[in-house]
């Protein structure tokens, strides 16, 4: 099969590595995916709090606050959770342990013995972690690199030689940068990068655009070498597509809402006149 003819083709993200041999683990179904983790006598796992979904009887689970896991501050202002659970096999043999995503997520393992032991990734990318993996919030210091909304400022820097586990929506791309050469990518549909990528932010049009709103308002330039793996479905666009059909239909059903809204703001407008009309006299 001939070659493409670019030179960093677009390619499914297939994970290769011998960290499988350390750590079984099997990612089963299509759409919300379940990572089955197989874990050895006094083995555990960290993931978020919710995740799990079954485990053998022999695994231990509690709540605990990793601070060398979380900057709860960022966490606390942003209104996360600062606690993770851990997952724990305290019996004398192998048992398992199904952590699930929480939505239409693909979930993406990342050894991060192969990306020089740092990732950047997109806010509560992060599900779970086996052996030596830190996970600290993060905000770019650089202004021009600060989007409007927490995506934009809040990253996930996970650190170490372990084995990861983060989510995508939808299907998922792999992109391999080389030296200089430049990827533009809605913000919203990265799922994470290495942290040799130097990422630079520039708004599409005027400002005002912006501040309205406007899809694809906001293009992040990757520059390589490094990898960026990208999403098709990010969250928060799908939960605009299922808001917007939960709550047009009634507004369509229901024109008498326009008009109440109209009848509430000539009222509210005569009765602010009419104050000042009366305190002057």
């Amino acid at each position: 099969m001939a070659a493409p003819f670019f030179s960093t083709p677009f390619q499914p993200y297939v994970y290769q590595s011998q960290q499988d041999a350390i750590i079984p683990f099997q990612i089963l179904g299509g759409e919300a995916q379940v990572v089955q983790i197989m874990l050895k006598p006094q083995e555990k796992i960290i993931a978020k709090p919710g995740s799990m979904c079954f485990m053998s009887g022999s695994i231990e689970m509690e709540n605990a606050y990793l601070p060398e896991n979380e900057v709860g501050i960022w966490q606390w202002l942003f209104g996360k959770t600062v606690t993770s659970i851990v997952l724990r096999n305290s019996g004398p043999s192998d048992g398992f342990v199904g952590i699930a995503a929480p939505y239409f997520a693909r979930i993406l393992p990342i050894d991060l013995a192969m990306f020089n032991g740092e990732i950047l990734c997109q806010p509560d990318a992060f599900l779970c972690s086996v052996n030596d993996v830190k996970v600290n919030n993060m905000a770019d210091q650089r202004g021009r690199n600060v989007a409007a909304g927490a995506e934009g400022f809040l990253r996930q820097k996970l650190s170490g030689q372990g084995l990861a586990f983060i989510l995508a929506g939808g299907s998922v791309v792999q992109k391999n940068l080389e030296i200089d050469e430049v990827l533009a990518v809605d913000v919203s549909c990265i799922v994470a990068v290495t942290s040799t990528v130097n990422i630079q932010i520039k708004y599409n049009g005027p400002a005002r655009r912006t501040m309205f709103g406007a899809d694809n308002a906001v293009t992040a330039h990757l520059t390589g070498p490094g990898i960026v793996f990208m999403q098709s479905l990010p969250f928060h666009r799908l939960s605009q597509r299922i808001a917007r059909a939960v709550t047009s239909p009634n507004m369509r059903e229901n024109p008498k809402f326009f008009i109440q809204i109209a009848v509430f703001f000539f009222l509210a407008y005569v009765v602010i006149v009419s104050s000042l009309i009366l305190t002057d006299v």
